[in-house]
């Protein structure tokens, strides 16, 4: 079962672009990421800038509509995200819970969707997804 754990860090919807964490918090958050690598459960992970160098689009009207960040409207933001791969949700829930988060920060875990999960006439209509998700070249 693959799941994502997003780190939510209060305080990152109003961070300048360019913030970054201490040397001290990363040398953390890495012993943790060799952990869940060294068990075999780590897919991928990446940081995340700041909102404040981001941008939305929605489309109201149908239409895009490009909105600079950052967003006065948001209360929480992503700041980082794990993918593992783990064999329950209880299992997931225990690697978040093993973090060096700090007291201002939360992990989301979500479950990915897998095309087992859907009704024969959805794995149809996605045929060709996993071939999307293969590596890109980049």
């Amino acid at each position: 079962m693959r799941f994502m754990m997003l780190m939510i860090p209060r305080g990152y919807e109003t961070a300048a672009p360019g913030t970054t964490p201490s040397a001290e918090a990363v040398a953390a958050m890495m012993k943790y990421n060799e952990q869940l690598k060294a068990a075999g459960v780590l897919i991928t992970l990446d940081g995340l800038h700041p909102p404040s160098a981001g941008a939305r689009v929605s489309f109201a009207g149908g239409r895009p509509v490009v909105t600079d960040g950052p967003f006065t409207e948001a209360k929480e933001v992503i700041g980082g995200y794990w993918m593992i791969d783990v064999t329950s949700r209880d299992e997931a829930i225990a690697w978040a819970a093993r973090c060096p988060a700090s007291d201002n920060e939360i992990i989301e875990i979500r479950q990915v969707h897998e095309m087992s999960d859907f009704p024969a006439d959805v794995q149809q209509a996605a045929a060709g997804f996993a071939e999307l998700q293969g590596n890109s070249g980049r």
